[in-house]
């Protein structure tokens, strides 16, 4: 099929699916996104590409910022702002001939588990059999039912506690997580910047992976990126690990939590008892801080986020009409007051509170013990030393794992009518799975395992591996994905 054909596809699958808001954002004239594909196709048959994504439509998540579209963050502080670069992972697609296909939905500021906090409306997930609607997931919801209903071919979001491991659980698709800095930050609006990573999300791991390859590399402009040296070194720790056909694969009992869903829980034992038909072997390994993690990635992006949002202040950004000043008050109150969402305002007062002088002892540092104690859990279980840990480190010590497999979620897409009856609390365990590899750094990818016949009857499982050792995930991905029907 065509380049151009596939973009047309693309383009009426937007039209259909505009009533499940996955977009903040759409693209404004479509005759300049199928000329951009049609020169892509030219170059295709003279032979001579940009790359494997030349000319393919990739949406971008509304918290990555573009010179052409506004970037909102699905906030109301943010609205009708333009930003005036584009984000180093935007240029990069367009250097690769990839097109920006208009800016996806999100929860505020990417704060949520279920994309029902943007001030531009809910996301609609999947529906059922009964006609109930399924939460998209979020904090990347709209990235991930976009390439669920084939309205571009693949899509970025940002991954800070499973905000793109989840939506591509609830929707069916890839979610791709990789290794802390080596995906630029610069551009993407920060809500936890030790936590943050560009992800991807796709219709099969061969597309993640095209777009990963490139987007990837070392960026000046965000001192969050990894250097080259320290690249250097992941590339030399890789090359020395001897060449096996066998995965070893790890099982964490931590994993197997209460709230796991039946179909969730037999779907992960069906896949091991596969992987061990194939002749790869399982082991069962212990990371005992997994039951901490989730409090502890909590007290932490809170009190980032308290940092970071600060500058949404009425004068630097979210400036207010004539109308909206008032005599009476505080520029900075009134305007945060009425822009910002109650969960993020929730978030920031946590926040505040954690990095106080009277709770910082007991809430921060106690949050950065446990993840360093998890950090080391997740050294003691891969085979594969951390790279950028020296030999006689405590943790570089014994252990036998490629990768670990896991759930990337507790549950198939809960109704979005239970989702809003909800507490916090309730919603925040959603992302118990996903948060350990955040805290880590660690890279990690959903896969959607099939378990029936309709589109919507998967089970994402997760892989997770050491860092830097992201070409693991691909390959172990890829095993899963060609297992079939489970």
């Amino acid at each position: 099929m065509s380049l151009l054909r596939q973009a047309d596809r693309c383009i009426a699958n937007h039209s259909i699916h505009v009533a499940r808001n996955a977009f903040i954002s759409s693209p404004k004239d479509f005759s300049v996104i199928r000329k951009g594909v049609q020169d892509a196709d030219v170059r295709a048959a003279e032979g001579q590409p940009k790359s494997s994504i030349d000319g393919r439509l990739i949406a971008i998540k509304d918290n990555i910022c573009t010179k052409e579209a506004h970037t909102t963050c699905g906030s109301r502080m943010l609205k009708n702002y333009t930003s005036s670069y584009a984000a180093t992972v935007v240029e990069k697609l367009e250097l690769a001939g990839a097109i920006p296909f208009g800016k996806t939905n999100l929860d505020e500021f990417g704060m949520g588990s279920h994309s029902t906090l943007s001030s531009y409306g809910n996301i609609s997930g999947w529906q059922d059999t009964s006609g109930r609607i399924r939460s998209p997931g979020g904090s990347s919801g709209g990235s991930g039912v976009a390439v669920a209903t084939g309205q571009c071919w693949a899509a970025l979001g940002t991954d800070t506690g499973g905000s793109v491991r989840l939506p591509a659980s609830y929707n069916g698709v890839v979610g791709f997580k990789p290794s802390y800095g080596l995906i630029s930050r610069h551009g993407v609006v920060a809500y936890a910047n030790s936590l943050d990573t560009v992800g991807i999300l796709a219709p099969d791991t061969g597309v993640a992976q095209d777009v990963y390859e490139a987007i990837r590399g070392y960026d000046s402009k965000d001192p969050t990126s990894l250097p080259q040296t320290a690249r250097a070194r992941v590339e030399q720790a890789l090359q020395k690990r001897k060449p096996r056909d066998a995965l070893r694969i790890g099982i964490a009992h931590e994993y197997s939590i209460n709230e796991l869903d039946p179909i969730v829980r037999e779907t992960w034992a069906k896949v091991v008892g596969k992987l061990l038909d194939m002749g790869h072997e399982v082991f069962q390994v212990s990371l005992p801080f997994i039951k901490r993690a989730l409090s502890a990635y909590y007290v932490l992006a809170a009190a980032e986020a308290s940092s970071n949002l600060a500058k949404y202040d009425g004068i630097r950004y979210g400036n207010p009409s004539e109308s909206e000043r008032r005599s009476d008050t505080v520029l900075y109150s009134q305007i945060r007051g009425e822009r910002l969402g109650p969960e993020v305002k929730g978030r920031i007062l946590l926040g505040s509170y954690s990095l106080s002088a009277t709770a910082i002892d007991n809430y921060f540092i106690q949050a950065q013990r446990i993840r360093r104690l998890l950090c080391n859990d997740f050294d003691k279980a891969f085979a594969l030393q951390h790279p950028l840990r020296g030999p006689n480190s405590e943790s570089n010590s014994s252990g036998v794992v490629d990768i670990l497999l896991t759930p990337t979620t507790p549950s198939q897409a809960p109704r979005l009518d239970f989702v809003n009856q909800c507490s916090a609390v309730d919603i925040y365990r959603d992302d118990s799975l996903t948060v350990p590899a955040s805290l880590t750094g660690l890279p990690a990818m959903s896969i959607p395992m099939s378990t029936g016949n309709l589109p919507s009857d998967t089970v994402g499982m997760q892989i997770i591996a050491q860092y830097g050792d992201d070409p693991m995930i691909f390959r172990a991905a890829q095993i899963l994905e060609n297992l079939g029907k489970i």
